[in-house]
């Protein structure tokens, strides 16, 4: 069953055709990787599949309905986007995480951020550490962790990893794989070639907006 479809895509800015007639179906539960070179449309592909972007032609489908017809706020927390450059905001670390919980009018769950926290190899303590006292590699794990604190349908992740050490890298891997078994949908993009085939069960080729090759990749132990 397609989670995601595309059809006849294209986006153009400043007079620039971005993306152009792309077409393309997510199964629910695929594990997929975007790779392609600065400038392919990778990230605006991305963006326009998190609804922060309209598209001048064609039309995205979730779970077989139109993006038009669900409220925007809803389909966002069904489907959730990591952008490259994280950006946090409020004071502290604990700002971050525990505003999924206050926009849900919530209750604040704070063992669910304390499992998170581990599994991303940072203790505790993060919560009360200021934003701006973060290394780059740290932002981006917190920034994580808030869109993980509900499990979405979809997860969007560009260029997850760039910031993170290689054990950081592995953890992460690790935590988004078992995600992914839960039933959880992937769409990440990535430079690395090795990382596009490690965990990946399909990989998306792009250049110059447009969808290159898709190739299949058995799924991984």
């Amino acid at each position: 069953m397609s989670i995601l479809k595309i059809k006849a895509l294209t986006y153009i800015a400043d007079n620039t055709k971005i993306l152009d007639n792309i077409s393309l179906e997510i199964k629910s539960g695929e594990l997929v990787s975007i790779v392609g070179s600065s400038g392919s449309g990778k990230s605006t592909l991305l963006k326009l599949c998190a609804d922060l972007i309209s598209t001048t032609e064609g039309s995205i489908q979730f779970k077989g309905k139109s993006y038009d017809n669900y409220d925007p706020i809803k389909l966002r927390r069904k489907i959730s986007y990591c952008v490259q450059i994280p950006q946090l905001f409020g004071d502290i670390v604990e700002d971050n995480l525990v505003f999924p919980f206050k926009i849900r009018n919530d209750e604040v769950d704070y063992d669910r951020i304390d499992e998170l926290l581990e599994r991303f190899n940072l203790d505790k303590g993060y919560l009360s550490k200021k934003v701006n006292s973060l290394s780059g590699g740290e932002k981006q794990r917190i920034a994580i962790i808030r869109n993980l604190i509900y499990k979405p349908d979809i997860l969007l992740l560009d260029e997850a990893t760039s910031a993170l050490d290689k054990e950081n890298a592995r953890r992460m891997e690790e935590y988004i794989k078992e995600l992914n078994y839960e039933g959880v949908t992937v769409l990440w993009i990535t430079h690395s070639l090795d990382q596009s085939e490690g965990i990946f069960n399909k990989r998306i080729i792009m250049s110059n907006g447009l969808i290159e090759k898709i190739e299949d990749f058995k799924e991984s132990a």
